[in-house]
């Protein structure tokens, strides 16, 4: 899969908070700004979900298959 950039402007100040938290999250800066903006717009599609239940949804999704654990009920649980 090809991937194709485009550069934008943007606000100094975001910049700057995005270089600081991508540093945090092991993220390129367009990476972190690619992370905010999937996330808003699951936001925007889906008002009534909490944003941090989105951010660890959309987290969930991005992980590896091969390193998810099977879901076991409680009422199964030993």
């Amino acid at each position: 899969m090809s991937t194709s950039t485009t550069s934008i402007r943007i606000d100094q100040e975001l910049y700057q908070q995005a270089r600081s938290e991508a540093a945090c999250e092991q993220r390129t800066i367009a990476g972190q700004i690619e992370y905010w903006a999937k996330i808003g717009r699951a936001a925007l599609d889906n008002p009534d979900l909490p944003i941090d239940f989105i951010a660890e949804s959309l987290a969930s999704l991005a992980s590896p298959r091969e390193q998810a654990t099977d879901f076991t009920p409680r009422s199964q649980r030993s």
